[in-house]
C-alpha cells in the first residue's frame, strides 16, 4: 500500500495553528493535473473559422458535456457546463496521470482520485451546489423532493425520513465509488507486478509459468483501468448534473 502514502516533498512538515500544511506528493500531482487541463484548454481557445485537431478536441470534449448537461437538466443546465467540464476533465487527466508508467524512469506518478479524501472534496463541492440552487430558487419548497409526488398524507412521516437519508447520503455514494475504483485498479496492478517480479526471481521455471501469465494479464488490466478511468470521470459528472436537476426541478 505503499503507493498510496501522502508525504512531503520538502524536508520535514511544516505545521501553522497545529495543522499540518506540508506541500504533498498528492498536492504536486492535482497542480500537475491543473496544468495540464489548463493547457488542454489553451490550445483549443484559438477559435479558428477552420479548427485543427487540438481545438476539435476540446470543443468535442465541451459539446459531450453541454448535451449530457441538456439531457439531464434541461436548458438551465448551459450554466453548469464550467463546472461540470471542469470537474469532469479533472478527475480524467488524474486517473489517466496515475496510470502512466513513469516508473521506468524513476519518477512515480501518485493518483489522488484514490483517496477518499479527495473524492469527497470534490463530491461535497457538488453537493454544495445542489443545496444553494435549492434554496436559493426554491426555497423551503425545495423539502419537498423528499416527498415524491402523489405520495399518500399517511405516508409522508415515513417517506421523507427515508428519502432525507437516502438525499444525505449522496456525497458519501458519489465519493466512495470513485475512490474504490481507482484504489482497487492500482492494488490489483500492483499485486499482478509482484508475482511478476517474485515469479522470475524465483527462477525461470516459475517465471515462465507465472510471471508471464501474470504480465499479459497486466497488460489487459491496463487496458481495462483506462476505460475505467474515464468511466469513472463520467459517472461522477453524470451524477453531480442529475443531482442539480433535482435542484432546478425538484424531481
Amino acid at each position: 500500500m505503499y503507493q498510496f502514502t501522502v508525504e512531503p516533498m520538502f524536508g520535514e512538515s511544516m505545521e501553522l495553528a497545529g495543522y499540518n500544511i506540508a506541500f504533498t506528493n498528492s498536492a504536486m500531482w492535482m497542480v500537475i493535473t491543473a496544468v495540464v487541463l489548463f493547457l488542454f484548454m489553451l490550445g483549443g481557445m484559438k477559435r479558428e473559422l477552420v479548427p485543427g485537431r487540438w481545438q476539435m478536441t476540446v470543443e468535442t470534449f465541451t459539446g459531450f458535456i453541454d448535451d449530457m448537461l441538456e439531457a439531464n437538466v434541461g436548458k438551465e443546465g448551459r450554466k453548469y457546463v464550467p463546472y461540470i467540464f471542469s470537474l469532469f476533465m479533472f478527475i480524467l487527466i488524474a486517473n489517466l496521470l496515475g496510470l502512466l508508467p513513469l516508473g521506468i524512469v524513476g519518477v512515480h506518478p501518485f493518483t489522488f482520485t484514490s483517496h477518499f479524501t479527495v473524492t469527497g472534496v470534490l463530491a461535497i463541492i457538488s453537493f454544495s451546489i445542489v443545496l444553494i440552487v435549492g434554496f436559493f430558487k426554491h426555497g423551503l419548497k425545495f423539502f419537498t423532493l423528499f416527498v415524491p409526488h402523489g405520495t399518500p398524507v399517511a405516508m409522508i412521516p415515513v417517506i421523507f425520513p427515508i428519502e432525507l437519508i437516502s438525499f444525505l447520503v449522496r456525497p458519501f455514494s458519489l465519493a466512495l465509488r470513485l475512490f474504490v475504483a481507482m484504489m482497487a485498479g492500482h492494488v490489483l496492478l500492483k499485486v499482478l507486478s509482484s508475482f511478476v517480479i517474485d515469479g522470475w526471481n524465483a527462477g525461470a521455471g516459475f517465471g515462465l509459468l507465472v510471471g508471464v501469465p501474470s504480465f499479459i494479464l497486466m497488460i489487459g488490466i491496463s487496458a481495462l483501468e483506462i476505460l475505467v478511468a474515464g468511466i469513472q470521470a463520467y459517472v461522477f459528472a453524470l451524477l453531480s448534473s442529475l443531482y442539480i436537476n433535482d435542484a432546478e426541478h425538484l424531481h
